[in-house]
């Protein structure tokens, strides 16, 4: 029996992941969980799974969920909240699901802990990769992936010798513009930005896949994830999401992980390993009814923010953490219609063009660099 933590309860991944509990009620607990503003969603989950330990956000949201949970069920909220939660003494694996660079400190907490975690939430890796996966080999602790391409890429190496890769190769949707120029982005919605062609996923998530600053993110996920260096990491569009990612070895085989576009696949894999059991799902893949499968080249011209990503990437230091800050901001701001589409890039690119970047930075330095970011994005914004 896995007893599991998860952060980010009410999020996509986050009631993704209780699919998976609730398919497999003999092989997974929800020992304790963190939420976000969504309330009554929360008080739904927690009466049904009857975790041990709640966090949310704020002080209000605590004092209105008590109202409406059992007393058996214990509450806390903030940072310290999300912390508590990640390094419950009753689980055994920490599902990072929120959303944000707010996951850093609890998964890093956990580590410390020896639970074993399994990372949906990219901002950890990219804002300070060189500190988890010191603190994961240290602590003897596994990184298990749950996004798709990386766990795609986990799959594919099994069995596998690390120094006969020749490169990994990323999958990528193109998002809800693949098929429109820039001259054709100019006035684009949030709402016809939101509409992604293949998966179902949160909003901001849903955007980074437009612009492309999710795949960005990815590619800096995937040095740290599998200690490969930058150029042995490529990007191929490929609309059908049914292959999530491949990898090519050294003898020139390239073996890919196939699936139909469903999440829980992956965070079940996460779940169980190194074991599989029953599908999740009852959808199973043929591909004789796809009939072909499509790839392109990616344009780096046509998305910028890839570049930005693995120039972040390779100058490494805080410069990765600037990029992700950044484009936090900017995508929210984007979502309150108070920048355009294109102007997600423009506001990246300037929080990078100013920032001299720290080599080996500090948590407390990550942490700092993080917060004047988001000070400088915001105070632009007008």
């Amino acid at each position: 029996m896995k007893h599991i933590s998860l952060l980010g309860a009410t999020g996509s991944i986050g009631t993704q992941t209780l699919d998976v509990i609730r398919k497999h009620p003999n092989h997974f607990n929800l020992s304790s969980m963190s939420v976000g503003r969504n309330i009554e969603l929360a008080i739904q989950q927690i009466h049904e799974f009857s975790p041990q330990l709640v966090s949310v956000q704020t002080r209000d949201d605590y004092e209105k969920l008590k109202l409406e949970i059992p007393n058996a069920t214990k509450v806390v909220y903030g940072q310290e909240g999300l912390v508590e939660v990640a390094t419950d003494p009753h689980s055994n694996i920490l599902v990072n699901a929120v959303l944000g660079s707010v996951g850093l400190v609890p998964t890093l907490a956990a580590i410390e802990e020896g639970k074993a975690i399994a990372i949906a939430n990219k901002e950890t890796l990219v804002t300070a990769g060189h500190i988890v996966t010191k603190a994961a080999n240290t602590y003897n602790v596994p990184l298990l992936p749950v996004d798709s391409e990386h766990s795609a890429i986990f799959q594919a190496l099994n069995g596998e010798k690390i120094n006969q890769v020749e490169r990994l190769i990323l999958t990528a949707s193109g998002g809800s513009f693949r098929d429109r120029t820039r001259d054709q982005l100019i006035d684009v919605t949030v709402h016809e930005a939101l509409n992604h062609p293949n998966w179902s996923m949160g909003a901001k998530i849903t955007i980074d896949s437009a612009t492309m600053m999710n795949k960005g993110l990815e590619v800096i996920e995937a040095r740290w994830l599998f200690d490969i260096p930058y150029d042995k990491i490529d990007v191929v569009l490929h609309k059908e999401s049914i292959i999530h990612s491949m990898v090519e070895y050294i003898d020139g085989s390239v073996i890919a992980q196939l699936g139909t576009p469903d999440m829980r696949v992956p965070i079940q894999y996460a779940l169980t390993y190194p074991d599989r059991i029953d599908s999740i799902s009852n959808e199973r893949l043929h591909l004789w009814e796809l009939g072909s499968l499509h790839f392109s080249k990616l344009d780096m011209e046509r998305y910028r923010c890839m570049a930005f990503a693995y120039e972040a990437g390779r100058i490494g230091g805080t410069m990765p953490t600037v990029l992700n800050a950044a484009n936090e901001v900017a995508v929210a701001a984007f979502l309150d219609n108070k920048l355009t589409f294109l102007e997600i890039e423009n506001k990246i690119e300037q929080a990078l063009e100013r920032h001299q970047a720290i080599s080996q930075p500090t948590l407390e330095e990550i942490i700092s660099v993080d917060q004047e970011t988001r000070a400088f994005i915001h105070s632009s914004i007008k």
